[in-house]
């Protein structure tokens, strides 16, 4: 089976999950709290502080959580909650290194212009730049929603599919992720052989005869680092090549089992298995 793309619904929502991240967190850090109250007294508190706060306030406050690395405090005023809340502390544990890895990945220099809040529906600007003389640079709009009384980051339609998804979300994402990845690792990989092809009279290389050429490079093949293992083997002909690639750990960095040929890139759910046509 050839390989197809996700729907467009749970793709549009893996790439406003990591959009609204980068943006929540390169946001204007919340003030830090100086006094720490009793247990009880603590949780009144944080619950009325949730009630009162601004969209922006929001923002800003999802973002301070965050860099704290409070991952779980940070997604129970998103959308995300329904996403986390089920997780035990080892699936926890195995999505850390994705979480560590946005919160790591944002521009220092951030700018907050306002917010617009229409009943139930707010949205908050936010400009970040690597360069704090960017005047070029428009603010992006950040979407909030009125739940319980209080405001969260993300919009209803997402959160309709983050509850669907429930505590699989974040793993499916991951999952849908790495197949993309591995997807596009490969076709860099038969594109390298048409190129190579072509300059050595129709035979094809092996990886490293491709990445000497110019044609790939070694952080292209590295399919380690999204979850899965590959193999690459050319005929002793240099006639025809073939390629598997096979999740790390079946439904946890990946489902799909991938082929690649002379006939192009195939794949299919084989329980974790070599695929072979």
């Amino acid at each position: 089976m050839h390989f197809k793309s996700r729907t467009f619904l749970r793709s549009y929502c893996i790439r406003l999950f990591i959009t609204a991240l980068l943006l929540i967190l390169a946001s204007v850090a919340a003030l830090s709290q100086n006094s720490q109250p009793a247990p009880q007294a603590a949780n009144a508190q944080s619950s009325s502080a949730a009630q009162a706060r601004t969209p922006t306030e929001t923002v800003r406050e999802f973002y301070r959580l965050l860099r704290e690395r409070h991952f779980r405090e940070a997604f129970a005023i998103s959308i995300y909650k329904p996403a986390i809340e089920g997780l035990t502390d080892q699936e926890f544990d195995d999505l850390r290194p994705e979480f560590e890895r946005m919160a790591s990945s944002v521009p220092d220099n951030i700018t907050i212009s306002g917010e617009q809040v229409s009943v139930d529906t707010a949205t908050v600007f936010v400009k970040a730049s690597a360069n704090p003389g960017d005047a070029i640079q428009q603010p992006e709009p950040l979407t909030l929603i009125r739940s319980n009384g209080q405001w969260i980051v993300g919009d209803h339609e997402n959160e309709r599919v983050v509850k669907q998804g429930g505590n699989r979300f974040f793993f499916d994402a991951r999952i849908n992720a790495h197949h993309s990845d591995m997807q596009a690792a490969l076709q860099g990989v038969l594109e390298a052989e048409l190129k190579y092809s072509i300059q050595h009279s129709g035979l094809f290389g092996n990886l490293q005869e491709l990445i000497a050429a110019g044609h790939l490079t070694q952080e292209s093949i590295a399919t380690e680092s999204i979850g899965y293992n590959f193999q690459f083997t050319v005929s002793s002909d240099h006639k025809s090549f073939m390629g598997h690639a096979e999740p790390q750990r079946y439904g946890q960095t990946g489902r799909l089992s991938f082929m690649i040929n002379n006939d192009g890139i195939h794949s299919s759910d084989v329980n974790g298995r070599q695929l072979n046509r």
